[in-house]
């Protein structure tokens, strides 16, 4: 992409808000999953990266992780399937002995101009890469969560969760399933110690919308926003740290939105 999507936060120095902890981060290769990998293992985290088949991003993540200090785990699988989500925690706990933050960052977006075009097959798979990842990670983690002080799970739902998007339906109803889940979960977990959050992000310039859109709309991508641009990466990894990290440790079912300014319900 041209300019290339900004992945680490400009003159910020760690201060170890996340020493010792180990981190699962979905869609850790590129955008903004990258930038949550890097601002973790900045803030002391060993991390572990799911990706899909972006190798070579998956291996530039691990490297910068590694230039920062910290382990990086990669994990190569569709986290739709359960048992790829299964074997992730595995892996996760094998090579790096612990789990302490489960981000849950991953998703696919198909532009439909009507629901009559959307294909069963497509919206089943963009609801299982989506929303039931989250369930089978969330379950795969519980256990070793639970044996976690200070345990969190961040959940990037989407500004469309609350204004909707015509031409992406499918992905629309999910991110809004996905702010639901979030506010359930955390009920569900408060007993254990367990915080769950979310981010809620406008438009981010990441490799996702480049493949996503067309060339004259990517040109133009995010200039409607309040503050005239498209957000970095790194705009939105400074949240994760933050529900991460025991500065939010009073808050529990609550949505972020780093959305250049746009004012949304909810």
């Amino acid at each position: 992409m041209r300019p290339a999507p900004v992945c680490v936060t400009p003159g910020r120095i760690g201060s170890g808000r996340l020493e010792g902890k180990v981190a699962l981060v979905t869609g850790g290769d590129s955008g903004i999953g990258r930038a949550v990998a890097l601002a973790f293992a900045r803030e002391g985290a060993d991390v572990a990266i799911v990706y899909l088949n972006e190798t070579e991003d998956a291996h530039e993540t691990r490297r910068l992780v590694e230039e920062k200090g910290r382990r990086c785990v990669l994990i190569r699988g569709d986290i739709g399937l359960k048992t790829l989500c299964v074997k992730a925690v595995e892996k996760t706990i094998k090579r790096l002995g612990a789990l302490d933050i489960l981000v849950n960052n991953a998703a696919e977006q198909h532009p439909e101009k009507s629901i009559a075009d959307l294909k069963e097959k497509q919206i089943e798979k963009t609801f299982r890469t989506n929303v039931f990842s989250m369930f089978f990670l969330t379950a795969a983690a519980l256990p070793h969560l639970k044996k976690s002080k200070g345990a969190a799970i961040v959940n990037t739902t989407s500004v469309t969760a609350y204004r909707g998007s015509p031409s992406l339906l499918d992905y629309s109803a999910t991110k809004g399933a996905i702010v639901t889940f979030t506010r359930s979960l955390a009920g569900q977990l408060v007993k254990d110690g367990i915080r769950v959050n979310a981010v809620a992000p406008g438009p981010i310039w990441t490799p996702l919308i480049a493949a996503t859109f067309p060339a004259k709309e990517v040109a133009t991508f995010g200039s409607d926003s309040p503050l005239g641009r498209a957000g970095e990466p790194w705009e939105c990894a400074e949240c994760y740290v933050f529900l991460a990290s025991s500065d939010a440790s009073y808050m529990t079912g609550q949505v972020l939105h780093p959305n250049g300014g746009e004012i949304i319900n909810g």
